[in-house]
């Protein structure tokens, strides 16, 4: 009898030790998932990470410190070991760098989130911030790495390879981030991007959120915009994932309503435009000065090598600007183009001024919100 009851305490003895094995492997703790948890196994878990990931360059550089008066360094320090929150709503295309997989059945949502497309849960900062004001500061440190700062002020880049990442900028100049001729490489990414209207100089107004005055491209992806007249300036970048929107109408100091698009280039660019995976709402009336939602405008030379691809498209006087007569390398393919503010999505329509003939120019798959494909209007 006594044979029996040890060899029954040493079989529970190994089962609890078992037991107490496999709890270890799939236990709620912070340390990585073991490769026998189940798969629908409720406690086992792995790291977060960003639904949109990209490259962190502060990983290595660290959060800018020095004081904006000056010409800033960086200091070298390791990142925070925080692990960003997930967002709320995942993308509905796949990779980095704005490049987008094939399209999903987006027509029809109640919103472009509904849709996949990029909103308020997917775009902006992704970890807490630190209040740092400012005021106007002209940057002229090569490689430095703006992170984790909720600033009041204006970024004027006069350096190359400036990052500005998983930061807030609140502005009542010109502009948000504004590159100088001359310098390259800028990026910004993860940032909500905003100004207070009535305080800007523009007679009260604030015209820019980014800004690109040279030759080379801007990375912006990931990005909050709000508010600026003409949001994402530039004839040359990378503009992918952002959710621009409630631009507020001014009266300019020429004392006319300022024309307002959430992305606008001027024509004569050298290099290549890519407006890819964005939600861009203009909801300015057209009383107001609603110009475009994406605005290609011949205004100091030809516009050529644009590419317009899967992006919620609203608002303006006409939705799309398509470069005029002479553009050129104009791509405009699978967006949809929202009736949220008008029924022709602009308020005049879709698109105006779209060069059907020009070279390498292609508009395919564009359709409405409720599922209509778009025929462009020719060029006049």
């Amino acid at each position: 009898m006594s044979r029996r009851i040890s060899r029954n305490s040493l079989v529970g003895v190994l089962l609890a030790a078992l037991l107490a094995v496999l709890g270890s492997a799939c236990s709620g703790s912070g340390r990585s998932v073991s490769q026998d948890c189940a798969k629908d196994g409720p406690t086992c878990r792995t790291s977060g990470s960003s639904a949109s990931p990209s490259p962190d360059p502060s990983a290595t550089v660290g959060e800018a410190t020095s004081s904006p008066t000056a010409s800033p360094s960086p200091t070298v320090k390791p990142a925070p070991a925080k692990t960003p929150a997930p967002t709320k709503k995942p993308p509905a295309t796949a990779g980095t760098g704005g490049v987008s997989g094939a399209p999903v059945a987006r027509t029809n949502c109640a919103s472009p989130g509904d849709c996949g497309f990029p909103d308020a849960d997917t775009t902006g900062p992704r970890i807490t911030l630190k209040p740092k004001k400012t005021g106007y500061w002209a940057v002229r440190t090569d490689g430095l790495v703006i992170r984790g700062w909720d600033i009041t002020g204006t970024l004027d880049i006069y350096a190359n390879n400036v990052t500005v990442i998983d930061t807030k900028i609140t502005s009542d100049s010109w502009w948000g981030v504004n590159l100088r001729p001359g310098y390259s490489g800028l990026k910004v990414l993860h940032s909500t991007i905003t100004a207070v209207p009535g305080k800007g100089p523009d007679n009260g107004g604030v015209d820019y959120a980014v800004s690109n005055m040279g030759v080379s491209s801007v990375e912006v992806g990931w990005c909050d915009v709000s508010v600026f007249g003409d949001a994402l300036s530039m004839g040359q970048g990378n503009l992918h994932d952002n959710y621009v929107h409630d631009i507020v109408p001014f009266i300019n100091l020429g004392g006319e309503w300022q024309h307002t698009n959430t992305v606008i280039s001027g024509g004569g660019n050298t290099g290549h435009l890519i407006i890819r995976h964005n939600t861009l709402l203009n909801p300015t009336s057209l009383k107001q000065g609603a110009s475009g939602s994406i605005g290609l405008f011949a205004d100091t030379g030809v516009v050529r090598n644009v590419t317009v691809d899967d992006n919620w498209i609203a608002g303006g006087a006409y939705a799309l600007y398509g470069g005029d007569t002479g553009a050129t390398g104009i791509r405009v393919t699978d967006n949809i183009f929202s009736t949220e503010y008008h029924p022709g999505s602009g308020g005049y329509g879709v698109v105006a001024h779209w060069n059907a003939g020009g070279a390498g120019n292609v508009w395919s798959n564009n359709r409405m919100s409720d599922g209509r494909l778009v025929k462009p209007e020719p060029s006049s």
